[in-house]
């Protein structure tokens, strides 16, 4: 029985009776339900679910109750998630920090860094399809390391998770800045600052719909934009490009060889794991974000799906055609982080299309704002996860009639002024400080969730269910979390090796002991924050790690299918035509 449905449920145990009322906000008119009415900013009925429960019912009855009926309103539409997958993380990561890792790593660098970052994305990605699909609970992952690991290591994860958002929300600001200045720098950066805020605040007014829907243009946009440059990529480097620019004859793999593949070997290419890993950042909202879907179990896989598609076609190609036709010694990649410095912008300057610079600085504009509200909508949502499960104050259990999670996203918003810095002359060092904090932050966040994973299987395998009980299966199964487990660790190493011998690009070749130190803390930073998240966990709740007996699997489950029901469907599914089988393969279910 799906609680959703339900408006009443009454539960008979011998005498005892006991009765639960479900809030049903699709009663609540249009404009409560578009978050635009003031009746809109009350707290849903049901305190800190989307239930009101009263009568008799033991406290594991009451959980799982609660658990099955989401806390936030499922208003994802299937096109909205798809397109989430598919190009929501694609910004600033891509567009402009792809310029300083070809600086550092050389072309080869970049295409090696981010086809293995791209690989760890997919078997992440895999395993929060099963898990979520499963599970789908508010709080997604966080939630889900709270119950497979330990309550400690949850606390860790959870609390990493928001600051990272929460550190990078005036960061994607600061690069909004960046990128209008390309056009103009009459306005000054104070106003940028709060129009960019207002626009933020405006479109949180909307809620998930807001962002679902901004998401989805954005991603279009962006999926367009990046399609367009890689065709007139191909083009140039095969020497049809305009006359009066630079791609006018054949250029090919000349670029890979002077000034050559890499730019600072070894380490050069350890330099760049980190910029692919924050490119790939926002990929796991997905996971968020299936609390908020009517239906997980059609619209997961292939959002699920999707990932693959982007490390392919978009991630890949495009910056294969970077380098083929930017030098990593390109003046316009050094000393510079705005728009200017973006390859994307620089090759179509070089080619002398006059008009379509212009459009990819707008888009990396609309990538800077989808980036800042995903901060909001991520941020809101852990932290409100958190306060569900005792670990941050009460009152971010708030959840009004338009499903937002209210103080917990005012809160997130209040790191956007910090963006205001960015007047003065010391902001580079202000921000500096904050992308140390957020750098590895994302790392740490994927490799629990393989964990999550490998424990989850684990436990399904010792408490005697089957693979075939599973709505969806990950790519590779729990191999598939082991290898992004291991490659994690590698970057965790490269970064470290990078931190305390940095590439010496704009800095000295042979620093001072201050220098090495500020250097190792800036690269390396947001490790000792995770660590120190995790013994105050522990120090807290004394919790020790579950044993696979121990852990809950029914709680919040959403397929209850025996192994014969699920035989029966996957008997129906062979015998579709071929075609069907291609196209579930590579898109869908």
């Amino acid at each position: 029985m799906d609680p959703i449905d339900k408006e009443k449920l009454a539960v008979d145990e011998g005498s005892n009776s006991s009765h639960i009322e479900f809030y049903d906000p699709s009663k609540e008119s249009i404009w409560t339900r578009l978050g635009v009415s003031f009746e809109s900013f009350k707290r849903a009925p049901g305190g800190t679910g989307s239930q009101v429960i009263s009568g008799d019912l033991a406290p594991e009855e009451i959980e799982k109750l609660k658990a099955e009926a989401p806390m936030l309103q499922a208003k994802m539409k299937p096109r909205h998630l798809n397109m989430i997958a598919v190009g929501g993380a694609i910004g600033t990561g891509l567009f402009v920090g792809s310029g300083s890792a070809l600086r550092v790593g050389g072309p080869a660098a970049v295409l090696i860094a981010w086809i293995l970052i791209g690989l760890m994305m997919i078997s992440v990605t895999q395993a929060i399809g099963e898990m979520s699909i499963l599970y789908p609970v508010s709080g997604g992952f966080y939630m889900l390391a709270n119950r497979f690991l330990d309550p400690g290591f949850a606390f860790a994860m959870g609390w990493n998770y928001y600051l990272q958002w929460a550190c990078v929300l005036p960061l994607e600001i600061t690069v909004a800045i960046t990128t209008v200045q390309y056009w103009t720098r009459a306005v000054p950066v104070a106003a940028w600052v709060t129009i960019f805020i207002f626009l933020i605040v405006f479109l949180t007014v909307f809620g998930t719909l807001g962002y679902a829907e901004e998401e989805f243009w954005a991603s279009c946009l962006k999926l367009i934009v990046v399609t367009m440059f890689v065709l007139i990529s191909i083009v140039c480097v095969c020497g049809g490009g305009p006359s009066s620019g630079q791609y006018n004859h054949y250029t090919g793999g000349h670029l890979w060889h002077d000034p050559g593949a890499f730019s600072h070997g070894f380490h050069g290419l350890c330099g760049v794991f980190v910029t692919a890993a924050f490119s790939f950042s926002g990929t796991e909202v997905v996971g968020l974000a299936a609390s908020e879907t009517p239906n997980p179990r059609s619209t997961m896989p292939g959002a699920v799906k999707g990932t693959f598609w982007r490390v392919t076609l978009i991630y890949v190609t495009s910056l294969l055609m970077v380098g083929l036709l930017i030098p990593y010694n390109e003046p316009r990649l050094f000393g510079a982080s705005d728009a200017s410095a973006s390859p994307f912008v620089i090759v179509l300057d070089n080619a002398n299309i006059h008009g379509l610079n212009h459009l990819v600085n707008a888009t990396i504009c609309v990538s800077v704002i989808s980036i800042s509200l995903s901060c909001v909508y991520a941020g809101s949502r852990t932290l409100t996860a958190l306060a569900e499960s005792g670990y941050a104050p009460k009152i971010f259990t708030y959840v009004d009639k338009s499903s937002r999670p209210l103080w917990s996203a005012i809160v997130t918003i209040l790191f956007a002024p910090i963006a205001y810095v960015d007047v003065a002359t010391a902001s580079s060092v202000v921000f500096d400080w904050l992308t140390a904090v957020s750098g590895l932050s994302v790392l740490f966040t994927w490799g629990a969730i393989c964990l999550c994973h490998i424990r989850f299987r684990r436990a399904w395998k010792v408490q005697g269910h089957s693979l075939e009980e599973l709505p969806f299966t990950a790519l590779g199964g729990v191999w598939s979390s082991y290898l992004g487990l291991v490659l994690i660790v590698l970057v965790f190493m490269a970064q470290f090796y990078v931190a305390l011998f940095p590439v010496p690009v704009n800095g000295p070749i042979n620093p001072t002991p201050k220098e090495r130190a500020e250097s190792f803390f800036k690269a390396y930073l947001a490790f000792p924050v995770i660590i120190s998240f995790w013994i105050f966990g522990y120090l807290w709740k004394k919790t020790r790690p579950r044993r696979a007996h121990d852990i809950d699997l029914d709680t919040g489950r959403r397929s209850w299918y025996t192994v014969e029901q699920m035989r029966k469907h996957h008997a129906e599914r062979a015998r579709a035509p071929i075609y069907v089988k291609v196209f579930r393969l590579l898109f869908s279910h």
